[in-house]
C-alpha cells in the first residue's frame, strides 16, 4: 500500500505542527488509508497489528474533529487494558499539543474514581478507557455521551476475548445515532463482524496484509530447549549478545515471579509486571524501565499490548504465547521506528508444532538456532573485556602506575606476565595458589536433587572480598561488570550415626569457623540446595566459600555460613521470598539442630 506525506492528508495546521514536532513526515500505510477516510466522515473497519501506527491513524483525525469551545465528551476510545488506555492517552496528549483547549482523560479500573470525576467535570472532550469502568461512569451519570461525535474500538477482538461484549453493546446502544464508528482489530472473527453489521453504517474496510505487518527489521530466532534448561539458555544468550535492555515474556504469574527471582540472584537487574501487581506499582515499574533503571522486564501477556517503550534490544518468549497474534504483539515491542531488534523464542516438545502453525498463519520469518556453548559465552566475555580495556587505553583516563611496574620489571618479571596477572585479578582470579593448610574444597553434592539443578542455580558471585565490599549500583549492571559465576557446592548430608542409633545427634556447624543458621523453608516447600545457594549468593554477593553444608528438613533448613558473615547473611535474607515463602532466618538453636 502506498505511503503519503502528512501534509497531503488534509490535516489542520495544529496537527501538522504536532506531527512535525514528534519527528514524523511520512504516514504509514494504515495512516495513509485511514486518516482521509475518517476526516471524510465515514465509518471505518481497520485490520492492522502492533507497530503499524494505527493509534495515530485514529487519534489524529479524532483530535481534528474536536470542538475545543465545547466542554462535552466528543470522542470515546474503548480499549481492552489499562496499560493501553494510558499509552493512547499519552499519544493523544502529544498530538493535541498545539490544539489549545483540548483535554483528554484516561478512565480505567484501579484508578481513583475521584480523579476521574474531576477530569470529567473539568470538561474532557476525549475520553479513553476500558469498557467496565466506562459503564460504571455511565450508570453513575458522570459520563454523558449526548454530544458524542466519534466512537473508536481499538483491539476489538481482544476486548471480546476478555468478556467485554455485553458492556460494548450497552455503550454502543447508548451513543447518539448521528455518530461515526471506527473498529480496529488484528483479526475479524464472526463476533466482531456481527457488531460491525449491527452498529456501523456502510463502513470502509481497510486491511494491512500480515506480510506487511511482520516487522522485517526484527531478527526472529527460535531454540528447541528442554524446560529444565531454559534458565541456562536464557542467561547464555544474554551474555553472548551482551543484551542490556529487553522484555522476557512468561505465560503465568508464578513463572514470572520465579524467573525474576532467579535472574536477580544471578546478578541481572530485573523487575516484573503481571496482573497481581497494583496499578501504582505498575506505573512505578514502567517509569523506571523507560529510564533504564534496570535491564530486563519479566512480564506476562498483560504487558504485551500497550507498552510504549523505545530502543528495546531484544524480546524473549520464555514461554510460547497462546496464538500468532500474541506472538506478533510481543515481538512488536522491539525493532521500532526503523531500528533493528531481535526476538528469541524457546520451544520444547509439542510447542514446536504450535510455532510452525504461527509461522504459516502469520507468514513469519523465523529460523532455528542452537544455544551457545559455554566456550562461546566465555569468548564473548573476553571480547567485552578486551573492548573495555582498549577503550580505557585509547581514552588514557587512568592513573599511571610506572613505579609499581618498574619494581616488578626490576625483579625480573616479563611485561607480558605482569599484564596477564593483572587481567587475571580483574576477571576474578585468585591472588595465588592455595596454601598447604587451606581448607579442602567441599565434597560433591550427595543430595537427591539432580545435578542440573545445582548447576542451574549457581549464582553470579563477585569473586573475592573486594567484589563483596563494592557498593551496589543504583542502575542496571553492564555485561562487563557482571560478576563471573563462582559456583559454590551445596552439600545436603545427614550426620554420621552410631550403629543402632535411629535419631540423628544434635547438629552444630559441621566445619570449624562456620555458624548454622535456621531457614523457615524445607522439603514441604520443594526447596533444593541449589535454591538456597542461589538465594544466598544473589542477595549478598559474597564469595562461594561462605556457604558450607546444607541440611534440608521437612519444614525447615539448616545452612552452615562462615562465622564472620552469618549475621550479615541473616540480615540480607530477611524478607526475601523462596518458593513463595518469606524468609525469617535466625541463628540455629540446639532445638533446631536436634
Amino acid at each position: 500500500m502506498e505511503k503519503r506525506l502528512f501534509t497531503e492528508l488534509g490535516l489542520s495546521p495544529e496537527l501538522l505542527k504536532a506531527v512535525e514536532k514528534m519527528g514524523f513526515e511520512e504516514a504509514s500505510p494504515i495512516q495513509t488509508a485511514v486518516i482521509p477516510t475518517i476526516l471524510a466522515g465515514r465509518d471505518v473497519v481497520g485490520q492492522s497489528s502492533t507497530g503499524s501506527g494505527k493509534t495515530a491513524a485514529f487519534a489524529i483525525p479524532a483530535i481534528d474533529k474536536v470542538d475545543v469551545q465545547s466542554r462535552a465528551v466528543q470522542v470515546l476510545i474503548l480499549l481492552p487494558t489499562r496499560e493501553l488506555a494510558v499509552q493512547v492517552a499519552e499519544e493523544v496528549a502529544k498530538l493535541a499539543f498545539f490544539k489549545r483547549g483540548l483535554r483528554e482523560l484516561p478512565v480505567y479500573g484501579g484508578q481513583s474514581y475521584e480523579r476521574q470525576f474531576r477530569g470529567l467535570d473539568a470538561g474532557a472532550q476525549v475520553v479513553i478507557g476500558t469498557p467496565g469502568r466506562l459503564m460504571d461512569h455511565m450508570e453513575r451519570g458522570s459520563l454523558k455521551l449526548d454530544k458524542l461525535k466519534l466512537v473508536i474500538l481499538d483491539e476489538a477482538d481482544r476486548m471480546l476475548d476478555m468478556g467485554f461484549r455485553e458492556d460494548i453493546e450497552k455503550i454502543l446502544s447508548s451513543v447518539p445515532d448521528q455518530r461515526q464508528l471506527l473498529f480496529f482489530s488484528a483479526t475479524m472473527p464472526k463476533a466482531i463482524q456481527d457488531l460491525i453489521k449491527r452498529y456501523s453504517r456502510d463502513p470502509a474496510w481497510i486491511k494491512i496484509e500480515s506480510s506487511a505487518q511482520n516487522a522485517p527489521q526484527v531478527d526472529q530466532v527460535y531454540f528447541e530447549v528442554d524446560r529444565r534448561s531454559k534458565i541456562e539458555a536464557l542467561t547464555r544468550l544474554i551474555d553472548v549478545h551482551d543484551f542490556r535492555y529487553g522484555i522476557i515474556f512468561c505465560s503465568t504469574k508464578i513463572m514470572c515471579d520465579e524467573l525474576a527471582e532467579i535472574l536477580s540472584a544471578r546478578g541481572y537487574a530485573v523487575d516484573r509486571l503481571h496482573g497481581d501487581i497494583t496499578q501504582m506499582q505498575r506505573n512505578r515499574v514502567m517509569d523506571k524501565f523507560r529510564k533504564r533503571g534496570f535491564e530486563f522486564l519479566v512480564a506476562t501477556d498483560v504487558a504485551a499490548r500497550g507498552l510504549d517503550v523505545d530502543d528495546l534490544e531484544v524480546v524473549f518468549n520464555y514461554d510460547l504465547p497462546n496464538d500468532a497474534e500474541d506472538y506478533t504483539h510481543r515481538i512488536g515491542r522491539t525493532g521500532r521506528a526503523g531500528k533493528s531488534g531481535r526476538a528469541f523464542t524457546f520451544v520444547c516438545g509439542r510447542e514446536l508444532w504450535v510455532l510452525q502453525n504461527f509461522i504459516r498463519y502469520a507468514k513469519l520469518k523465523i529460523r532455528r538456532e542452537n544455544i551457545p556453548s559455554l566456550d562461546q559465552v566465555e569468548e564473548a566475555r573476553e571480547n567485552v573485556f578486551f573492548e573495555k580495556l582498549r577503550d580505557t587505553l585509547n581514552a588514557a583516563k587512568f592513573r599511571k602506575q610506572d613505579r609499581m611496574i618498574d619494581r616488578l620489571l626490576e625483579q625480573g618479571y616479563p611485561s607480558t606476565d605482569i599484564c596477564s596477572a593483572l587481567i587475571h585479578l580483574l576477571q576474578g582470579g585468585g591472588a595465588g595458589p592455595d596454601k598447604p593448610d587451606a581448607k579442602p574444597a567441599p565434597k560433591a553434592p550427595t543430595s537427591s536433587a539432580p545435578s542440573w539443578a545445582t548447576k542451574k542455580a549457581a549464582p553470579a558471585l563477585a569473586a573475592g572480598s573486594a567484589a563483596a565490599d563494592a557498593p551496589k549500583s543504583s542502575g542496571p549492571t553492564s555485561y562487563a561488570s557482571r560478576p563471573k559465576v563462582a559456583a559454590p557446592v551445596a552439600v545436603e548430608r545427614e550426620p554420621a550415626r552410631a550403629e543402632g542409633d535411629f535419631a540423628p545427634p544434635a547438629r552444630t556447624g559441621l566445619e570449624k569457623g562456620f555458624t548454622t543458621i535456621f531457614l523457615n523453608v524445607g522439603r514441604k516447600h520443594l526447596v533444593t540446595p541449589a535454591d538456597i545457594v542461589g538465594k544466598v549468593a544473589g542477595v549478598t554477593r559474597l564469595p562461594g566459600n561462605v556457604v558450607g553444608a546444607i541440611d534440608i528438613h521437612q519444614r525447615h533448613t539448616l545452612v552452615d555460613i562462615a562465622e564472620d558473615q552469618a549475621l550479615f547473611v541473616i540480615e540480607k535474607l530477611t524478607g526475601i521470598r523462596v518458593k513463595g515463602e518469606s524468609l525469617t532466618p535466625s541463628v540455629a538453636t540446639a532445638g533446631d539442630k536436634a
